[in-house]
This record gives structure tokens, sequence and C-alpha cells, in this order.
């Protein structure tokens, strides 16, 4: 919910509340601080979530934990390491499989996705998923995204919930990407 106004609002009700009850607290009488707090760490939170950076922060923990493995090699991938090599070596160089589809998308893409990239396809992919040419408009891209969600949506009798979030990241890499 990145800069949602339902969230960043409740959040300044919450600070609102939490001056009233510190000035209160104050002025009247210290034991109204006691009840302040709880408002203040909801009001940090909901803030925290609202703007967006708690769930940056939870990418990156995730992005750390999947790069941390001790030190040195996981014993647990090796197995499943070398099983990936030996299902390799079996089909050959340029044979099928998802392995070798990813690295000729990554071919055609020019480079490697860094650690930190969000997932998704690229922009020259997010265009010819949603049939635009490079370099449309904000408008195109916005109109060529409701039409190719109303034939993929998945509750469609054509639709489905793969082709529906593929067509959903292409539309937010463009956004990105403008």
């Amino acid at each position: 919910m990145y800069r949602s106004r339902l969230l960043l609002g409740i959040a300044a009700v919450f600070a609102g509340i939490t001056v009233s009850l510190s000035i209160l607290g104050f002025v009247y009488n210290l034991f109204l601080l006691v009840f302040a707090v709880p408002f203040a760490l909801t009001t940090a939170i909901l803030w925290y979530h609202a703007t967006g950076r708690l769930a940056k922060r939870v990418r990156e923990r995730e992005l750390w934990e999947e790069q941390r493995h001790g030190f040195g090699p996981d014993p647990r991938a090796a197995g499943s390491r070398a099983r990936e090599r030996a299902r390799q070596q079996a089909r050959g160089p340029g044979g099928p499989g998802p392995g070798n589809a990813r690295d000729r998308a990554r071919q055609r893409a020019g480079r490697r996705a860094p650690v930190g990239e969000p997932s998704g396809p690229s922009v020259p992919e997010a265009y010819r998923i949603l049939d635009l040419d490079p370099g449309a408009d904000d408008e195109t891209i916005r109109e060529a995204y409701r039409e190719k969600v109303k034939r993929v949506h998945p509750d469609s009798t054509d639709g489905s919930e793969e082709a529906f979030k593929r067509v959903s990241k292409a539309y937010e890499r463009l956004n990105d990407d403008h």
C-alpha cells in the first residue's frame, strides 16, 4: 500500500491523538502519557507502512536472507546445484528447459538483472506484453493496459491469473520507467 492516503490519514489522526494526550499529560496529569505511548507507536507503524518504507525494508531483508548463507558453501544447496548441473549437461547446450530460456532472455536483454532490481519483465518485454510500440506515451500505455486487463482478467471467460499478473507487472514496469 505505497502512498496510501487512507493509511496516511489514519496515521495523522493517531498523531493528533498522541499530541493531544501528551499536552494534556504535561498540563494536567503525567499518567496520561502512558496512554500517549501506544498511540505514538501506532502512528509510527502506520506512517512507516503508508510511505512504503516497510515494504522496502521487507524486500531488502528477503534479499539479504537469500544472499546470506553463512561462511562457506551451503551444504543443503550443494546437492541441488549438482543435480541442476547434471540436468543441463543432459540437455546439452541450447536445449529446452527453464534454465536455458532464462539465459536466452537475459542475453536478449543484454544484461543480467542486478540483485536489488524488481522482478518482472524488462521495458522492451513490457511493451511487447501490452502490444505497444516502444516510446508510447502515458495515455496510450494506460489505455492498452485497461484493454488487455479486460481480456485476461481471471473473472473473464478467457482470462487467467498468470496472464493478469504478467500484464499488471508490465504496466507497473512501464509506469516506473516513465
